[in-house]
C-alpha cells in the first residue's frame, strides 16, 4: 500500500483552516502533518518536514502565500504548491504560474474542488479552478509563436505536434514518456525544442500554448 501523500495547511482563519483539515483528512490518500496560521510558519514547516504538497492562502501575515511559493523555489525545496484566493485577479494568478504553482482554486470552491486538485497535484498534473479557468485562456506574455501564420503543423514534427497534443491532455512527462516508449528525458527535450520553435518562453507557458490551440493539434 502506498504511503499517503503528505499536507500542510496554512491559512489566517482558524475556522476555514480547520474545515479544510477535516475535509482532506476523510480521504485516506492524505494525511495532515502540519498547520500553519501564516506564511512564516508555513515556510518554517515546509523547510523542517519537507511536506510532498502545501496549501497555502495567498494573503496571509507575515508572509503571503506568493512570497512563501518564491522562497521555496529558491531554495528548491521538493514541495509542490495548491494556492488558494478569494480573489479573481489576473495578476495574482500570473505571479503564481511564473512561480511554479501546480493548483490554483478560489476558496469559495474549496469545498467542492480541493480533493480533485490535490489529487492532480499529487500526481504530477495542474489544477485551476473552473471559475478561474478563464485566466488561464486570457494569459498573456511571451507565449505567442514569432513565426507569424505559419501553422503548427508547417512548424512542429509530427512527433512534436503528438507532445503537445498530450500536454494539451494535461499529461505529464512521465506519462507522454511512457506512452510513447521513451525516457522522460527524450520527452523534456521535445518540450524544450517545441518551445524553441514556438517563441514561447516562461515557466508553464507550453501548458498555456497547447490548452489554446488544443484544437489545431
Amino acid at each position: 500500500m502506498e504511503e499517503p501523500t503528505r499536507i500542510i495547511i496554512a491559512d489566517d482563519h482558524p475556522i476555514f483552516r480547520e474545515g479544510l483539515v477535516r475535509a482532506i483528512e476523510r480521504d485516506k490518500e492524505f494525511t495532515i502533518i502540519g498547520q500553519a496560521a501564516d506564511g512564516g510558519e508555513a515556510l518554517n514547516l515546509i523547510r523542517e518536514l519537507h511536506p510532498d504538497l502545501a496549501v497555502l492562502d495567498i494573503s496571509m501575515p507575515t508572509l503571503g502565500g506568493l512570497e512563501v511559493a518564491r522562497r521555496v523555489r529558491q531554495e528548491a525545496l521538493p514541495t509542490q504548491l495548491v494556492m488558494l484566493t478569494m480573489y479573481k485577479d489576473a495578476s495574482y494568478f500570473d505571479a503564481a504560474l511564473d512561480l511554479g504553482i501546480r493548483g490554483y482554486m478560489l476558496k469559495d470552491s474549496a469545498a467542492v474542488e480541493l480533493l480533485l486538485c490535490l489529487k492532480a497535484v499529487a500526481s504530477g498534473q495542474y489544477y485551476f479552478g473552473p471559475a478561474i479557468s478563464h485566466l488561464l485562456v486570457e494569459r498573456r506574455g511571451t507565449r505567442e509563436p514569432q513565426s507569424g501564420s505559419m501553422s503548427l503543423r508547417q512548424q512542429l514534427t509530427p512527433l512534436e505536434l503528438t507532445i503537445l497534443r498530450m500536454i494539451s491532455e494535461n499529461k505529464t512527462s512521465k506519462e507522454i514518456a511512457e506512452m510513447l516508449f521513451v525516457s522522460v528525458r527524450t520527452v523534456e527535450n521535445h518540450r524544450m525544442h517545441i518551445a524553441q520553435k514556438l517563441g514561447i518562453k516562461g515557466h508553464n507557458a507550453l501548458l498555456q500554448f497547447a490548452l489554446e490551440n488544443r484544437s489545431s493539434l
